[in-house]
């Protein structure tokens, strides 16, 4: 028997801890494990176990990623077991263990449940109890609840709750699409009288979304709820449970208060003890009201949002009269979770913050969000309390009113986010790197939470699109989010086809924006489905996305016209370039008719890309005309004859490198003129949300990898490591969010948890360490590490749809030692310097080539030295400029922001402008650089 050892098969959208499936066909993944080099698998056999008995299927071939289900489709309510083993050269492996599974989804017309809610409720998105108590005859084999909220809602039978998932059932557009929840409720049943209990709130259905103090209501003024209960008997008879008038309601419960952004107030005297259990006595409570109804829901096939991991107070920064100031030392989006005594009627109120403002909580950055839970004690016991329907994004939090004595022990900091599988991990030499690259996976943490956000602290937490195609790589390789995002982009296409083909700001379109369509926002619908399938290896996302993708493209070579160029119209451009004031983030140093049109031809290429996928030969060959002609439209307008574009800023250049609409030597020539403004801007980023992407990824494709390690390694403000350097734990939102001495940005949109700007995190993982995808979902692995001058070591690795893959490369003398693990059934593409590409098999390998750094030569500082040569040496820079801080700071910050670092200008040039006493002062504190 082989000695390969093969993993418990993964089912589409089966990865939760139910192990739920949402289809009747999932499609079925697996790796295998070997020490054999160059294994490849020659067939593999797929055993089903199900109430039916156990039936198998063989498949020939290497196929091991998102195979088509191959037996008959499964019954909703179906469970059962699947195994898989596989043969290779040395012959079959052993079976693998079972994944168990169960049919989440309904059956076309069995979804017939109430949405029900209060007759007359007296507030805006008032919580209320509902409960139900049914019988259980003996025989009971199989118990199934069903259930959705316009709202959100937790369930619980017999008093026990029916999972740990927050926030169900999540946000999706709840006029086009809705989601269920599945639960197997068989074991919290008895014989007899039973009963459901459901605490329901607003959540983001009665949430008020809007800017500038116009904030409003978009979906409705109450929550309600539907679910269903399915009974299954030995006898082979069903019954069903239903909401409806028959259930009973109350707005007497212990929620008085709660959305997203203001936080909860729970009001512990008010609990009912036993209202979701059999007997109690529902004085008071009302029969429920069916609400208008609701959409069919569908079963859920994103992760679950839950509690994934807490965190101690690090440290009490200050009290007083029962008020302590907590740090958690991390950013981190979740709840605190408290346990507490004292008298009924205390309360303890619980504010939170990302930063401090001179000492206190910094909540000007929150807007108009309170984020603010309070809890009022029933008196007694020790209570325990966490918020149930809110989340708050906070480093610090302020606990006020706490009765007796405080221990830091008696709270903790729950960390919430969508359940995904962690797959990706990066390591330098630099710690600084290394905080960078931590800092971005907990952005990503904070901000996948049922839909991928732009922020989780203030009033906005919306599913902004140009933030997420951007990202989206960088956030395939760190999570296995493929059920994520494409739950997601079904969103984006249903709002789209209400906007007739435009793609919203936000999804949920909670702005009415999808009639305005904007570059690199609204391009997500082309981006995004294609980054899942050379992630992942989803062809199905693309199938299902490819209307979404002409519609989009259709749409721009419309507005296009026989000019061919994306003109005008509302955009947000290269968003919060680092020049851009705080009062307006759209005004980049690269004009917003540039990237438009480099974005129209990208998307009209990935469109072509789609349909060639497809098998639409006609469909992709016009595309591709199209794109072809959107291409050559923009470098007649946008490009000079001497090789410059009329935006001569980092973005531009970057843009058209990286998406390919420079060919050679125009492409050399962008690639030279991007170096030479990296330099000029001395090493500092100077791109925004549209550029940053891509900027490293030009330099370094083009050959300047020197300027590109100078920006990634860059500490000044602006820079990535210059956030990292001022305490961040995760990525700001703006450059500067955080000013050199400490105060927040004035601007009203500053957010520190902010994933946009961390997207510099694919080109770490691709080049830096050097491991990619040559093919979709890793079948081919493309390792190509750049070691880069300032770094002595780079590693990444990733748990990838064909097992672990590892490249690492350390210098060692004057040569770089590179080792790679490539899984089996799989192979790799291997790119070093000075050797021609080859192809390496499954296994671990090592190679060895020389370091090619240059060792930049001895600069003496003077005033006739030129700029680029005391810039070009790291060394000489930073000397130059602590000798002038020495002499003045405030003239040495604002000379380090000012200068141009180009060609043809001294230093004498430099301080031309500088009071002439300045200059003797600085050059005598060289004096001591000089000699050395």
């Amino acid at each position: 028997m082989s000695s390969v050892i093969v993993s418990a098969p993964r089912l589409e959208h089966g990865d939760s801890e139910a192990g739920n499936v949402a289809v009747a066909a999932p499609r079925v993944s697996w790796t295998s494990a070997t020490e054999v080099p160059n294994w490849e698998q020659a067939s593999a056999e797929i055993s089903l176990t199900t109430h039916r008995g156990t039936t198998s299927a063989t498949v020939a071939g290497d196929q091991s990623r998102f195979l088509p289900w191959p037996f008959a489709d499964l019954t909703p309510r179906e469970s059962g077991e699947v195994r898989v083993r596989v043969a290779g050269p040395d012959g079959w492996s052993a079976w693998s263990e079972p994944t168990s599974f169960f049919a989440s989804f309904l059956a076309p017309g069995e979804w017939d449940a109430d949405f029900i809610g209060l007759e007359s409720p007296q507030q805006d998105a008032q919580p209320f109890l509902a409960r139900r108590e049914f019988d259980v005859r003996q025989g009971l084999t199989q118990a199934t609840w069903y259930a959705t909220a316009q709202g959100v809602y937790e369930a619980s039978v017999n008093g026990t709750p029916v999972d740990d998932q927050i926030l169900k059932p999540g946000w999706t557009p709840y006029h086009l699409r809705l989601i269920h929840e599945t639960n197997d409720v068989t074991s919290l049943l008895k014989p007899g009288t039973n009963a459901v209990g459901l605490a329901v709130t607003g959540g983001w259905y009665t949430e008020r979304f809007g800017f500038q103090n116009q904030a409003a209501i978009v979906y409705g003024e109450q929550p309600s709820v539907a679910g269903q209960l399915h009974l299954e008997y030995d006898d082979g008879t069903e019954e069903w449970v239903r909401t409806g008038p028959s259930w009973q309601v109350t707005d007497s419960g212990p929620w008085t208060a709660s959305g997203i952004y203001r936080g909860e107030d729970f009001d512990a005297r008010r609990i009912q003890p036993g209202w979701d259990k059999a007997g109690f006595q529902a004085t008071g409570w009302a029969p429920a009201t069916p609400q208008q109804a609701g959409l069919t829901p569908e079963a859920r096939v994103s992760p679950e949002v839950r509690v994934v991991e807490q965190m101690p107070v690090k440290e009490v920064l200050g009290s007083g009269d029962g008020t302590y100031l907590l740090d958690f030392g991390q950013n981190l989006v979740g709840r605190l979770r408290i346990t507490v005594q004292g008298e009924a009627g205390d309360t303890v109120t619980l504010r939170h913050a990302e930063v401090l403002d001179s000492g206190a909580l910094g909540v000007r950055p929150l807007r108009a969000a309170r984020a603010t839970d309070t809890y009022t004690l029933a008196g007694g016991e020790p209570e325990e309390y966490a918020p149930t329907f809110t989340f708050h994004g906070f480093r610090y939090a302020e606990v006020s009113g706490w009765p007796g004595t405080f221990d830091p022990a008696a709270v903790t900091a729950e960390v919430i986010h969508s359940d995904m599988r962690r797959t990706g991990r990066f390591e330098s030499s630099n710690e600084l790197l290394n905080r960078l690259h931590e800092n971005v996976v907990w952005g990503m943490r904070g901000n996948f939470l049922y839909l991928p956000t732009d922020c989780p602290q203030r009033d906005e937490r919306l599913g902004w699109t140009g933030d997420i195609q951007i990202f989206g790589p960088s956030a395939a390789f760190l999570y296995d989010c493929d059920g994520f995002l494409d739950s997601w982009l079904r969103d984006v296409w249903l709002e789209q086809q209400e906007a007739g083909g435009g793609v919203a700001f936000v999804v949920p379109d909670v702005l009415r924006s999808g009639d305005v369509p904007t570059a690199a926002w609204g391009d997500v619908a082309t981006v995004l489905p294609m980054v899942l399938f050379e992630r992942f290896g989803d062809l199905e996302v693309v199938q299902r996305q490819y209307p979404s993708m002409k519609a989009w493209t259709d749409l721009l070579l419309k507005i296009a016209g026989d000019r061919h160029l994306w003109e005008g119209g509302f955009q947000f451009g290269d968003w919060v370039d680092p020049d851009s004031p705080p009062t307006d983030p759209a005004r980049a140093k690269t004009d917003p008719d540039v990237v438009s049109g480099a974005f129209l031809y990208r998307s009209a290429d990935l469109t072509a890309r789609a349909a060639d996928l497809l098998g639409f030969a006609e469909e992709s060959a016009g595309y591709r005309a199209q794109a072809e002609l959107v291409r050559q439209a923009w470098v007649n307008e946008y490009v000079s004859p001497a090789g410059r574009i009329v935006s001569d800023a980092q973005t531009a250049y970057a843009l058209a490198i990286a998406f390919g609409i420079a060919d050679e030597p125009l492409r050399a020539a962008f690639g030279s003129r991007l170096a030479e403004l990296v330099r000029r801007d001395g090493y500092r980023i100077s791109t925004g949300f549209v550029g940053t992407p891509l900027v490293n990824d030009a330099l370094t494709t083009t050959g300047h990898d020197t300027e590109a390690a100078r920006l990634l390694l860059q500490t000044d403000c602006p820079s990535w490591l210059y956030s990292v350097s001022m305490g961040a734990t995760t990525i700001w939102e703006r450059w500067d969010s955080l000013l050199p001495d400490g105060s927040i940005n004035p601007g009203e949109m500053t957010s520190f948890n902010h994933y946009a700007l961390g997207s510099v995190a694919d080109w770490m993982h691709r080049v830096v360490a050097g491991l990619g995808a040559d093919s979709p979902g890793y079948k081919t692995v493309r390792i190509a590490p750049r070691p880069l001058p300032g770094l002595d070591s780079a590693s990444a690795s990733y748990d990838g749809p064909y097992g672990p893959i590892k490249v690492s490369w350390i210098r060692d003398g004057g040569e770089i030692a590179v080792s790679a693990v490539v899984p089996p059934n799989s192979d790799a593409v291997v790119t070093l310097p000075g050797i021609d590409d080859f192809r390496a098999g499954s296994g671990e390998h090592e190679w060895r080539f020389a370091s090619a750094d240059q060792v930049p030569g001895e600069v003496r500082i003077g005033m006739d030295t030129p700029l680029v040569d005391i810039i070009d040496n790291e060394g000489a820079y930073l000397a130059l400029r602590s000798a002038f801080e020495r002499v003045d700071p405030a003239l040495a910050s604002d000379f380090n922001a000012r200068t141009k670092w180009v060609p043809g200008q001294n230093l004498r040039a430099a301080f031309s402008i500088i009071s002439p006493g300045v200059a003797p002062k600085v050059l005598e504190e060289l004096e001591a650089f000089n000699k050395h």
